[in-house]
């Protein structure tokens, strides 16, 4: 792709979107339109420079990402809505980014994952390509590890997920959910099996929850790790992006 353009892997939903517009407001436009009359939360990683793919047509896209007559900016051209985030390699990814509903865009820088210990629950968002929240016992690289196994019947070949605080017993609203959870990690407990689905039906996004750490990218081959910024962090520097995403 030409410096005009940039090349955008959006989670919600899936799909590699080529935009002469810089990232905060290709986040806006996702989010709100160009008529301010949509409105939905957005996920999406920007790829970096000299990204090159056999599985999209970027000779296409760059033909099309070009001005509009009246010299506006082209929003988007889409390669592909359909495994996009399994074609793209690990190490095209950049910067991560947050929209929420009315727009504001936070952007995550990749880092080192944090330290992971053997031992212990874990709760964890899907994001893509599929969307369930799991309970399990294996940690981070652990879990994309056995999730993208072709080994096993179910798997996928790329996941992007997000680790969650584990709510403590007694500490959550709905006692339906908190039964549920309990129940759950009572047959992590009593089996052998290191996942059990909590949510079946999940919708990713929710920006206003309580991340334990932050997003990850994993597959047979590596993780990546985006952190989420400390409660310090949103309500000092981000407090505007977090206002709106706890509203």
């Amino acid at each position: 792709m030409s410096d005009r353009c940039s090349l955008y892997l959006t989670t919600i939903p899936e799909a590699l979107v080529a935009s002469m517009l810089p990232p905060k407001e290709f986040g806006a436009y996702l989010a709100v339109g160009t008529k301010k009359r949509s409105r939905g939360e957005a996920m999406f990683f920007s790829l970096r420079p000299g990204f090159q793919s056999d599985w999209f047509d970027l000779a296409a896209a760059e033909k099309k990402c070009v001005p509009h007559p009246d010299g506006q900016p082209k929003h988007s051209v889409y390669l592909g809505i359909y495994r996009a985030l399994e074609h793209i390699p690990l190490d095209a990814f950049g910067n991560l980014y947050l929209v929420t509903r009315d727009g504001r865009v936070l952007e995550l820088e990749q880092a080192d994952a944090p330290p992971e210990k053997e031992n212990g629950y874990h709760f964890y968002d899907e994001m893509c390509p599929v969307h369930p929240l799991i309970v399990s016992k294996l940690n981070p690289s652990r879990f994309a590890r056995f999730i993208t196994d072709p080994a096993h019947p179910i798997h996928v070949p790329r996941l992007c997920f997000a680790e969650l605080e584990l709510p403590a017993p007694g500490a959550v609203p709905n006692p339906t959910y908190g039964e549920h959870l309990q129940d759950c990690l009572a047959q992590l407990d009593n089996t052998d099996k290191p996942c059990k689905t909590f949510d079946r039906i999940h919708h990713p996004g929710g920006w206003g929850r309580r991340f334990k750490n932050g997003f990850f990218v994993g597959d047979q081959t590596g993780l990546i790790f985006y952190p989420f910024p400390t409660f310090e962090e949103l309500e000092d520097r981000y407090h505007t992006w977090w206002r709106s995403a706890s509203a």
